[in-house]
């Protein structure tokens, strides 16, 4: 119901939060600590989401920068975003169980830059600088991809061959500004390929498609999500680019500014693909103690898809049932 008199209203996006990759990420996390027990070592934040992390490090997580923190013989998990061949050299030159929970979206892009260089094609990554998946994914022909972070990079790319290039990105970007890129791109190598089918994953795409929708009616739109989160900070970017009057990003309630609210009467809400709902449902209780409280849901995507944990997990995890059995 909307409190008498005041309009105020939440129009909360769907889809938001976790996505399939996400889930299957921490759920890697948390089934590895069952199995084998505390500590396990996580190479790199699991996804880039602090609650996600501080929650895991509660259970006995332990977040390294790389292999070399990991003692010899233990268990490493890779994180969502992916990792370049020579870090699992390095696992194994430690005699480390690794496994490996990237993202199969993120896997596919890694195949297609592996099948690209093999067929000597120069590859134009669009994707941010030093993001993780960007590193993980040029790991896999450093020979062959260039790297193309944003429009405005378009225009010093060299390639040996015209005719013989092709275009991937990295899984989180904005849509319309990918889009932007390889049209200039084009202008300049009207023979650029396209991968064979889109890499931006589907979450990234629905959750931005979402925001679109609702941006327009919005005074301010809110965020959650981690600064390290490229998705998250791209739906602020996509808010603004529709037409939201404001937009903010925020990890927990307690951040969002009451001078944000003022003169609002419409707030749009939405999450990253690597928050938690319960953060989602924690602004929700902040804004109706404000006085927004009609909220309208509005879908325009139902996401299915699920991913099967890692295989190694999962031999473990069977032959652990099998020994109680």
């Amino acid at each position: 119901m909307t409190e008498a008199g005041t309009g105020k209203r939440v129009l909360l996006a769907k889809p938001r939060g976790y996505c399939a990759g996400v889930d299957r990420a921490v759920q890697t996390v948390e089934e590895a600590l069952k199995l084998y027990g505390a500590p396990i070592y996580v190479r790199k934040q699991i996804v880039h989401n602090k609650h996600v992390v501080r929650t895991l490090e509660a259970k006995g997580a332990i977040f390294v920068e790389e292999n070399e923190e990991v003692p010899e013989g233990a268990t490493v998990i890779f994180s969502a975003h992916g990792v370049a061949p020579e870090v699992y050299e390095q696992a194994k030159e430690r005699s480390l169980k690794a496994i490996d929970a990237t993202c199969p979206l993120v896997t596919k892009v890694h195949q297609e830059a592996k099948r690209f260089a093999a067929e000597d094609y120069d590859i134009l990554l669009i994707g941010h600088e030093g993001h993780e998946e960007v590193i993980g994914t040029a790991g896999e022909a450093p020979q062959h991809i260039q790297l193309v972070d944003g429009p405005e990079d378009a225009d010093r790319i060299t390639v040996r061959d015209p005719n013989k290039v092709v275009w991937l990105s990295q899984t989180t970007l904005s849509v319309d500004e990918t889009m932007e890129t390889v049209a200039r791109l084009k202008k300049r190598l009207p023979m650029l390929q396209s991968p064979p089918s889109d890499d931006i994953c589907y979450a990234t795409s629905n959750r931005q498609h979402v925001v679109k929708e609702i941006a327009a009616e919005c005074d301010v739109v809110i965020v959650v999500g981690s600064r390290n989160s490229s998705n998250s900070v791209r739906l602020v970017e996509v808010a603004l680019d529709a037409g939201a009057r404001a937009g903010h990003l925020v990890d927990f309630a307690h951040e969002i500014d009451d001078a944000w609210l003022v003169g609002a009467q419409t707030v749009g809400l939405t999450s990253g693909a690597s928050v938690p709902d319960e953060l989602v449902q924690e602004v929700l209780t902040h804004l109706a103690e404000r006085g927004y409280t009609d909220v309208e849901e509005v879908v325009t995507a139902n996401e299915r898809l699920t991913f099967s944990l890692p295989q190694e997990l999962k031999r473990d995890m069977k032959a652990a049932a099998a020994a109680r059995s």
